[in-house]
């Protein structure tokens, strides 16, 4: 599977949001998603209007799901989203719910094990319930929650390996990544690399951040696609 960079569009305001997607696209970024800030502010509405400006690029609604799974997937799926994200931490019933209308709408299923106590079985359950994908998250409020006690911050590349090798399915790796973390992830074996904050969104005001954007990201790009080809135990039709 060749590598795919994401940006989440962790903003709270759709024509920003806008702007940001066409610059990110120019620089060579294969997918946006509507960040949970985003989706908050804008709900179904901003989805579609990601859609309607970008009508063959894949959308990721970053719902973040714990109940409901069914009509949510349903009604982000129906807005345009191509894939939409389950949480680990939910109940089997709502992750079995939305990988049916994942199947049912045409969107595929992203699943974060975010709080999970045990990250790398986390993973793994959220695959044996028939997501696509697996986030392997750790927290803006618990790295920064962490920080504060003067302890080290945690870091999805902690445990990304394990995650990697024990799943089958591609794995994205998010939370408080640095710019080299990010460019590094595939040699993890882990594809799906996400751009957001803070790498470039501004991660207190969720507003984009500052400096030559563009040109960072397109470096960004091409040092990720430069990796090629990372195998994946399953077959994955994007």
């Amino acid at each position: 599977m060749k590598p795919i960079v994401q940006i989440s569009l962790d903003l709270t305001n759709i024509d920003e949001a806008l702007e940001t997607a066409s610059m990110a696209l120019r620089a060579g970024v294969d997918w946006l998603e509507a960040g949970t800030p985003l989706i908050l502010a804008e709900g179904l509405h901003g989805v579609k209007k990601l859609r309607e400006a970008f009508p063959n690029i894949p959308i990721v609604a970053d719902l973040k799901t714990m109940d409901g799974g069914y009509l949510e997937a349903e009604m982000m799926a129906k807005a345009g989203a191509n894939y939409v994200v389950v949480m680990a931490r939910a109940h089997e019933e709502t992750i079995k719910c939305v990988v049916q209308a994942g199947k049912d709408f045409g969107a595929q299923v992203m699943g974060d094990n975010l709080g999970c106590p045990d990250m790398v079985a986390g993973a793994k359950f959220l695959e044996d319930l028939g997501c696509d994908f697996v986030i392997h998250h750790i927290g803006y409020d618990e790295r920064r929650g962490i920080a504060a006690q003067g302890k080290r911050m945690p870091s999805p590349m902690d445990q990304l390996r394990e995650v990697v090798d024990a799943v089958g399915i591609p794995v994205q790796a998010v939370g408080g990544l640095s710019l080299e973390q990010a460019i590094a992830c595939p040699k993890y074996g882990a594809p799906l690399v996400v751009l957001g904050a803070p790498l470039t969104i501004d991660a207190d005001a969720f507003k984009t951040a500052d400096g030559n954007l563009e040109e960072s990201l397109r470096m960004i790009c091409q040092a990720i696609h430069a990796y090629g080809d990372i195998p994946i135990k399953k077959q994955i039709i994007l």
